[in-house]
């Protein structure tokens, strides 16, 4: 018998190396996919970070224009009202200066000759003595008020209507104009 058993124990050897050669098999052919399932996952993972780093970046640099412009906008505004400011100014220096009568008279005259009829001029109490002798040559009655500081008003007969001629005025309705012009100037 042992011819018998040594068959057997051949066959279930045999068997039992199939069985494990096979096992062993399909063990690499499971590890082999989870490696490649896991490499694929992998791959996919560093694709989105890369695409999920790009849009961020992308964000960041949006953002930062974004308030690079914000800043650029708010410097020009800054730096408009200073040339605002700046040119007020200069129009009140000019009220102290001895050209100032040349022009408050061209500023009545302009007023006189978009009212019509008028019966009195109307100039800030430090400016009367630049009026005077223009308002007597006109028939016109010289008032003050120190709300004009400078410039007209000229009243209309029966006080019902006057006109206003003031440089400050005159800022006020070419400022758009001007501004856009000193903006191209100091920023091309």
């Amino acid at each position: 018998m042992s011819k018998l058993e040594d068959i057997l124990q051949n066959e279930v050897a045999a068997e039992i190396g199939a069985i494990a050669a096979e096992a062993e098999a399909r063990a690499k052919a499971i590890v082999d996919a989870a490696m490649a399932k896991a490499e694929a996952l992998k791959a996919n993972k560093q694709r989105q970070l890369e695409a999920d780093h790009a849009a961020a970046l992308r964000r960041a640099e949006s953002a930062a224009e974004l308030l690079l412009s914000q800043a650029r906008i708010t410097a020009r505004g800054q730096a408009m009202e200073r040339v605002r400011a700046e040119v007020g100014d200069s129009l009140q220096k000019l009220t102290q200066k001895p050209e100032f009568a040349t022009i408050l008279h061209q500023l009545a005259d302009e007023a006189l000759s978009n009212i019509g009829k008028a019966e009195s001029v109307v100039v800030n109490p430090a400016h009367a003595s630049l009026l005077n002798e223009w308002a007597q040559s006109k028939g016109l009655q010289l008032k003050t008020d120190p709300s004009i500081r400078d410039g007209v008003r000229l009243v209309a007969v029966g006080g019902r209507a006057f006109v206003q001629n003031t440089l400050s005025e005159r800022l006020e309705r070419a400022w758009d104009a001007l501004s856009a012009k000193a903006a191209k100037a100091i920023w091309g």
